[in-house]
């Protein structure tokens, strides 16, 4: 049977009225086959899935597979807000870096109040002057610091509370004060529980000679991923943008100035992204940074963050290190690790693993490392020059 006599209009197969129709089985069945196939493509085409859920039953690497493989179509308009911000974040992106002839790292500490590893970040510090800036944003309690690098650093602080979007707006705080410093170059998030894992001039070169931030940055199809997505958030940020990350951050100036300059993703994350939202738990600070820079400059961030912490207990916080766990080799072996892992948070997870490449070699992946407890200032003070030193 000939192609032109099986099909008549549209998907509908018409076979003509031939006495030995049975030769036109096996054709039908396919014809028929290839109909379905294509009426799920253009249905996706048409009617793109929002829905992690529904996007594994097409790929196993959810919507962004599918998306990736249809062909691209604007299926909006953009609205004013939207096109007024994709105007000055674009103008920032492709504006020439501000240049100094003495850049320097702005170290920013979010801790409720005293930094128990004063004296430790004293010893990193020590013979670097004007190499770095320090700043503090003390949520429950400032402190008096006993080393001159500490002293009158703290900046306007306010209340933060875990998951909350007090805790960007804390961000966004530390961010705005260490930019009126114009040689400050590269920005560093840290909680009062990091410790520095090198030398100065090691982490110096790693931040100061490379051309993106370093944001942790992956997709979790399962609840604590894209479960936690809100469809408030349409159409400015859609379920295929939703990343997940850890919020302890480094990023050059011109992402620190777009962070200062958006207000409208920041807006839907700070209503839609909190605890509770539609019967979710959506923490902002470990989503918005991360899909936001997917989202405006996926190249020019890293995916992953030089701050290790260790999950691997998988509970709701990760693991801490006592005095007992604090030796040469466990600090080694952390300076060690070239891949960054991610693991999704599906009933099967799966876990992938990527080298960490800085100017496409490949490196070390963690400057620093967190939750150390107060207890293991002493041993780490002992071993300092030893570890940083390797």
């Amino acid at each position: 049977m000939k192609i032109s006599d099986v099909w008549s209009v549209g998907f509908l197969v018409l076979p003509p009225n031939h006495r030995h129709i049975h030769s036109s089985k096996g054709p039908l069945w396919i014809l028929v086959l290839l109909c379905l196939v294509s009426l799920f493509v253009i249905l996706g085409y048409v009617y793109p899935l929002q829905n992690s859920s529904a996007c594994l039953l097409f790929s196993s690497k959810g919507c962004e597979a599918l998306t990736d493989w249809l062909p691209s179509m604007s299926t909006r308009d953009y609205t004013d807000a939207e096109m007024a911000s994709k105007a000055v974040i674009k103008e920032i992106l492709s504006s020439p870096p501000t240049q100094s002839e003495a850049p320097k790292i702005a170290f920013m500490f979010l801790t409720p109040g005293p930094l128990p590893f004063e004296k430790l970040w004293a010893l990193f510090l020590q013979g670097h002057e004007g190499r770095f800036s320090i700043y503090i944003h003390a949520s429950q309690e400032k402190t008096t610091y006993e080393t001159v690098y500490f002293m009158d650093r703290h900046i306007r602080s306010d209340k933060v509370e875990w998951g909350q979007v007090s805790m960007l707006d804390a961000e966004k705080r530390l961010l705005a004060s260490a930019m009126e410093d114009p040689d400050n170059q590269h920005f560093v998030l840290l909680s009062d529980s990091c410790i520095p894992l090198h030398n100065f001039d090691y982490v110096y070169d790693y931040l100061i000679n490379t051309n993106i931030s370093f944001i942790d940055s992956f997709i979790d199809p399962g609840p604590h991923g894209n479960g936690r997505y809100s469809n408030h958030m349409l159409p400015e940020v859609l379920v295929s943008d939703f990343r997940k990350g850890a919020q302890w951050f480094t990023m050059k100036r011109k992402h620190a100035l777009v962070v200062m300059a958006d207000n409208l993703y920041y807006s839907k994350f700070r209503e839609y992204c909190r605890p509770g939202m539609d019967g979710r738990n959506c923490y902002c600070d470990e989503h918005y940074l991360p899909t936001v820079f997917h989202m405006i400059d996926p190249t020019g961030m890293s995916g992953w963050s030089v701050t290790h912490v260790d999950w691997s207990e998988h509970k709701w916080h990760p693991k801490s290190y006592t005095a007992e766990d604090m030796t040469f080799e466990l600090l080694h072996n952390i300076m060690s690790i070239t891949e960054t892992v991610h693991e999704t948070s599906e009933e099967m997870s799966v876990v992938d693993a990527r080298p960490c490449l800085w100017n496409g070699e490949k490196r070390p992946c963690y400057l620093f490392a967190r939750k150390f407890l107060p207890e293991t200032l002493g041993t780490l003070i002992q071993i300092f020059n030893n570890y940083t030193n390797t």
